[in-house]
């Protein structure tokens, strides 16, 4: 049986304490981290955000873009097939006015696709709350949530103390 992942919480006043922590967590190898800040943290994005790989949403909004210019086509096609209105000697099928349809779906499409994204890759909704997180965390403090193996925890609680946590718990 797989040992399950300890979860270490340091909470934290200041910013640069937070920011030192971080730096110095990423630096020993852990990037299974939870930030929790009160406002938004531009230096704290940086560092979470260094060595990220690039969202998959956007491939979401690719394949939403692209079948909502196919089925625009498609649509705008069908329908002049099935009710041909010749209009002054033009073809039944003319591309350049099922253009106007064909934008309209791709943004719709991709529009929603994005969405569908942002809801599934990011696992939301969320209906109970982490058990990491900390009311205090939305006042005045901020909190760094580290999931390690069972014997590192203590490695963790020493580098969050050293960085200056106010506290440190499991």
């Amino acid at each position: 049986m797989a040992a399950t992942a300890d979860t270490v919480v340091g909470v934290f006043a200041h910013v640069d304490t937070t920011v030192r922590a971080l730096e110095e967590l990423r630096s020993k190898g852990y990037h299974d981290l939870a930030v929790y800040t009160p406002v938004p943290v531009h230096e704290i994005e940086e560092v979470l955000e260094r060595d990220r790989p690039v969202s998959r949403v956007r491939l979401f909004t690719l394949i939403g873009g692209l079948t909502g210019t196919a089925s625009g086509f498609l649509l705008t096609i069908w329908s002049a097939m099935q009710w041909g209105l010749t209009t002054g000697g033009k073809p039944v099928v003319s591309i350049p006015p099922f253009v106007v349809i064909a934008f309209e779906l791709t943004i719709l499409f991709g529009g929603l696709a994005t969405v569908i994204g942002m809801a599934v890759l990011g696992r939301l909704p969320r209906l109970r709350p982490s058990p990491s997180f900390d009311p205090r965390f939305t006042n005045d403090r901020f909190g760094i949530a580290v999931h390690c193996a069972p014997g590192r925890s203590d490695s963790v609680r020493e580098i969050l103390r050293t960085a200056g946590a106010e506290e440190v718990r499991a």
